[in-house]
């Protein structure tokens, strides 16, 4: 299908398409499941334990299940299915890289790439000509280019756009959804020339039910995905700064959106905490950009600082209540109902429930954490606090509770067994319980 045209290497034939997956978590597993019914792939993980878990039949992530990591497994060599392995080896018959590493930032909130770095040095030792290396992961508009692709050239040999080629194609996957899932989402797609382009297009849509956008550019396709959560990040933002001012002027903020949400254009955001690993960090990749090309970003800058700050208000606004029922502060028994950084899904990611347990503990309450989808060995190593995983765990009455995520398995507690009396206070961050129930919600 693909035509050798003047290039010095050509591109893989549509019948000799060999896809190695780098990274397996929340992009790249499902990456791995959909490419595996069309083509013969090798899904590659530095983490031992995570292809001993996949190979076992374990998603720790819970979106992939058990049956259809047993029906797309296969062994080296196999036409089609997926191999599972971490070690480099195995990526020396493969002819298609996609890369699908996290791309977090540091603790100054700077874009921190080593992840995406140390993939591309992995995959140019094994690079041969003629062959595709496509990103997925978040970054902003030059990475591929000027970054990952010097790195391929360096470790391989060999020469841009002559003897191997690179494209990019933001992923788009919501951790959790299970209607937005990955081949039903457009999936924007770009190449480094106008064949590699047309190859990258014609990759993804073998697999895409919803199709595909073909962007001008790489570039291009890095802008939009960092500009999508950089928008939800700044309306978010915007609902999350009225909830404060109405909080002030003793206003239900709840009422006053669902009342604002019968007008046909108005934007249906609800104020939280936003945490995970796009919308809490995408704004800060475009905002280095910014900022290296001389141009200052108030408006995403801004939205960043009320978003980061939530969870820090959230807590002195829990205390607050606290102090008007007469409930004594220090040694106060608090209940922090979720952890992970949304509902029905155990990411942990860049939650920032932690700054709500952070700024508790500043009062030198006591607080218990109730999540029954995080896993308690991933919140001691990453955040070094203890959670409990079942109802049964929580050890004591408490004097307040805050609802922070929305767990399906909390809206049927029964929350007057946790009140410590009808003083303790209930906080809804997401005002899934009735009003009636709470004191007070965001």
């Amino acid at each position: 299908m693909f035509i050798k045209s003047d290039q010095i290497a050509p591109l893989p034939g549509a019948d000799a398409i060999t896809i190695a997956i780098i990274g397996l978590g929340y992009v790249g597993l499902p990456l791995a499941v959909e490419f595996a019914g069309k083509y013969p792939v090798v899904g590659f993980d530095l983490s031992l334990n995570r292809i001993n878990e996949l190979r076992s039949g374990f998603d720790r992530t819970q979106e992939i299940s058990a049956s259809q990591l047993q029906n797309i497994k296969t062994t080296v060599n196999n036409d089609i299915g997926v191999f599972f392995s971490a070690d480099v080896k195995h990526l020396q018959s493969c002819n298609v890289y996609i890369v699908a590493v996290p791309t977090p930032t540091d603790k100054h909130n700077r874009p921190d790439l080593t992840l995406i770095e140390k993939a591309s040095e992995t995959i140019g030792m094994v690079l041969n000509a003629g062959d595709v290396v496509i990103y997925e992961s978040t970054v902003y508009p030059g990475v591929t280019e000027e970054i990952c692709v010097p790195i391929l050239e360096q470790v391989s040999g060999l020469i841009f756009n002559q003897q191997f080629y690179a494209g990019y194609s933001p992923e788009r996957i919501n951790p959790g959804d299970k209607v937005h899932t990955l081949t039903n989402i457009i999936k924007v797609t770009s190449g480094s020339t106008l064949l590699v382009a047309d190859f990258v297009d014609y990759l993804y849509r073998t697999i895409i039910k919803a199709g595909t956008h073909k962007a001008p550019t790489i570039k291009v396709a890095e802008a939009c995905k960092v500009i999508e959560n950089s928008q939800r990040d700044i309306n978010i933002a915007f609902v999350n700064e009225i909830a404060k001012i109405f909080n002030l002027l003793n206003i239900d903020s709840q009422a006053v959106l669902e009342a604002a949400g019968t007008k046909w254009n108005f934007l249906k955001f609800k104020p939280g905490l936003v945490g995970g690993h796009c919308t809490g960090v995408d704004p800060y990749y475009l905002a280095q950009k910014a900022q290296e090309v001389g141009y200052h970003p108030e408006i995403i800058l801004a939205g960043r600082r009320i978003n980061d700050g939530m969870g820090t208000y959230v807590a002195q606004e829990v205390i607050k209540l606290m102090i008007k029922s007469n409930i004594a502060v220090r040694q106060a028994n608090i209940l922090i109902l979720g952890f992970t950084f949304k509902e029905n899904c155990p990411d942990v990611r860049n939650t920032r429930v932690i700054d709500i347990v952070r700024t508790l503990q500043e009062y030198d309450t006591c607080c218990d954490i109730y999540d029954p989808w995080a896993d308690p060995v991933e919140v001691k190593s990453d955040y070094d606090l203890t959670i409990c995983k079942s109802y049964e765990q929580l050890t004591g009455i408490y004097d307040a509770i805050i609802l922070a995520v929305a767990h399906s398995e909390f809206v049927d507690l029964n929350y007057s067994l946790l009140k410590k009396n009808e003083q303790a206070v209930i906080y809804d961050i997401k005002s899934v319980l009735s009003p009636a129930l709470v004191n007070a919600r965001l």
